[in-house]
Formats: structure tokens, C-alpha cells, sequence
């Protein structure tokens, strides 16, 4: 039986993932945390774990930090990063901080299975587009820790409002209601948003206005 954890700060998608999991009869979830700091205070009284699943963006600890604590106090702990963020940044912080594997969310249940028991048998699990950006960034290093350049973006005080209200998961309807503004006007913010920025999804808009510190 393979005891694993699953770090989440989203009970929704904790959930999701134990349903992919329950496929599986070797599987055993131990227990769910809510962010980095939570699984290691669980972790001290219960450390016989195979694998984290390990989301990145949490609150109190994000996962690239946990990752680190949990690599340097349990290092037989295998951990697969489990996250919608495909950045080279995420990615290179990630293995750099130990991470076995990375994979994202939107995974099957069978190629999330085949992960994990790959990642335990001490390969590394990862979708094929974070393999390709993986041997791009072995090929082509960038030195994240001393990149100062940002890009100029420029947002009215307006749109970054709205990226902090996106940031939050909140619905058009209800960034409305609190910028007290109209849906419709929301939306035109959203869509110049994504221009500005250069993207195509919610999640990568707040991702991108939070690596160059707009919001």
C-alpha cells in the first residue's frame, strides 16, 4: 500500500484528487493539509509517508518552500508537484528545492497513477510539456535569483484592482458588485488585461501580474 499526502489549500480540488485516486487500491491518502505550514506540523507526528502531492501557490507556505522543508527533514519522502502553473520559474524553483516530479491538475487518473508509481520507483513524473520546458531550462539556464528585469507593463489603478479580485477567485459578477461597476465593464477590464499582459487565462493573468509585483 502506498501512503500518500495531498497539500492543497483548495478543498475542492483535495477532493477532486482523492476521486482520481480512489480508482486505485494501493493507494492510501493519509492525510490532506491545507499549506506548507499545516503538512509539516501533521508530518511530525506522522512521517511514514511514500509521497506528497504538492501544490505551489498557498498562503501561509507555498509549496516550493514546504518541498524544501520536508526534502531536508524527511528525505524519503518522495514529492510530486501537483499545480496548474507551468512556468519556467515554478519549475525551476521546484526541482531546485527537490521536487520528484511535476505535474498538472489537469492530469487523468491512470497518467496520475503511473506518475506516482514511476516518481516511487525513482523516476521522475512529468507531463511532456514540462519535460520540453525542463530540458529547455538544462539547456538554456536562467538565472531566476538574479533576474532584476521586469517587463513594463503598464495597468490603470483600475485593472489592478480587478487583478486583485481575479486573485481571489472571485466571479465577474461578484468583482462587479464590489467595484461597483457593471459585469459588462468588468469583462472589457479583463479583455484589456489580457492583452496588456499577453495572455489567455485567468490563472495566467494573476500569475504574471504577481512576477512582475503589480498586484
Amino acid at each position: 500500500m502506498k501512503k500518500l499526502v495531498i497539500v492543497d489549500d483548495n478543498i475542492f480540488l483535495q477532493k477532486t484528487i482523492l476521486e482520481k485516486l480512489a480508482f486505485f487500491e494501493d493507494i492510501n491518502c493519509k492525510f490532506t493539509a491545507n499549506d506548507g505550514k499545516e503538512l509539516l506540523q501533521k508530518l511530525e507526528t506522522n512521517h511514514n509517508i511514500d509521497l506528497i502531492l504538492m501544490d505551489i501557490e498557498m498562503a501561509e507556505m507555498n509549496g516550493i518552500e514546504a518541498t524544501f522543508q520536508v526534502k531536508s527533514k524527511y528525505p524519503h519522502i518522495k514529492i510530486i508537484m501537483l499545480t496548474v502553473f507551468d512556468n519556467d520559474e515554478n519549475i525551476f524553483n521546484a526541482i531546485k528545492a527537490g521536487a520528484d516530479g511535476y505535474l498538472l491538475k489537469d492530469v487523468n487518473p491512470k497518467e496520475l497513477y503511473d506518475g506516482i508509481i514511476e516518481t516511487l520507483n525513482g523516476g521522475a513524473a512529468m507531463n511532456p510539456s514540462i519535460a520540453f520546458k525542463t530540458l529547455k531550462l538544462l539547456r538554456n539556464p536562467i538565472d531566476f535569483e538574479n533576474r532584476t528585469e521586469q517587463e513594463d507593463i503598464k495597468l490603470t489603478p483600475r485593472e489592478i484592482d480587478v487583478l486583485e479580485q481575479l486573485s481571489k477567485g472571485l466571479t465577474y459578477t461578484v468583482i462587479a458588485d464590489n467595484l461597483i461597476l457593471s459585469p459588462s465593464t468588468i469583462r472589457r477590464h479583463i479583455e484589456n488585461i489580457y492583452t496588456k499582459l499577453q495572455v489567455h487565462s485567468k490563472l495566467e493573468a494573476v500569475q504574471k501580474a504577481k512576477n512582475n509585483n503589480l498586484i
